[in-house]
């Protein structure tokens, strides 16, 4: 059946007719060579896997803007490859599965290189600011996820993932002798994410209580 055109209508009162549109967009035809190329969403989340290792790596070396930059482009390759799998139609249960247990890891690999550095240093507060902020991320991912497994969509809270991400890579960009003029935010970066991912996982404890009527007294 031909493609109908809808008619316009000008100023002057004459009727035009629209041209019918002329194949797909260069976006459209870049999303079917995707689709149709051996990529995989699998391979996505190994790649964003190893840039965070790397990140890792250049912060154990003091080379901060390169860490920033690499856990970055780290944490973009892990928020395409759930969407490539969607667009694609490739995605499977155990990559899934993969893309979140990965997600975990490379947060915590790179905080573990940053406690390290702080401990390098004899900055015990700093360190344990650090330590705290790998065990509440986890638990504001845990929250999530048990929520979930009850039937309770739970998002709330401030310190979601990308937030999460904004912060460390501040502090790592803009880290003392990063080459970024005289900044020093990777420590400010460690307290407020450790602060920030304790008040989220208070947040979804206290919205998963009220979601399932919960009792008052504890």
């Amino acid at each position: 059946m031909a493609e109908q055109t809808k008619p316009l209508r000008p100023r002057d009162g004459r009727r035009r007719t629209r041209p019918p549109r002329q194949g797909p967009t260069p976006q459209e035809l870049m999303r079917d060579r995707l689709i149709e190329s051996r990529l995989t969403p699998n391979a996505i989340s190994l790649t964003g896997f190893a840039l965070n290792i790397a990140a890792a790596a250049l912060v154990v070396d003091r080379m901060f803007f390169l860490a920033g930059v690499a856990f970055i482009v780290g944490s973009v390759m892990d928020t395409l490859d759930g969407r490539y799998s969607r667009m694609s139609g490739k995605g499977t249960p155990f990559g899934a599965f993969l893309d979140s247990t990965l997600d975990r890891l490379e947060e915590g690999i790179v905080l573990t290189a940053v406690g390290a550095y702080f401990a390098s240093r004899h900055n015990e507060a700093a360190a344990a600011a650090v330590v705290a902020a790998v065990l509440f991320s986890l638990m504001v991912s845990y929250t999530r996820a048990r929520a979930e497994a009850l039937g309770v969509p739970c998002k709330v809270g401030l310190a979601t993932r990308p937030v999460r991400v904004v912060i460390l890579s501040a502090g790592l960009v803009f880290a003392k002798g990063a080459s970024i003029g005289s900044f020093e935010l990777l420590e400010p970066a460690v307290y407020v994410l450790a602060g920030l991912t304790v008040v989220t996982t208070l947040q979804r404890i206290l919205y998963v209580r009220k979601a399932l009527g919960a009792p008052a007294q504890v």
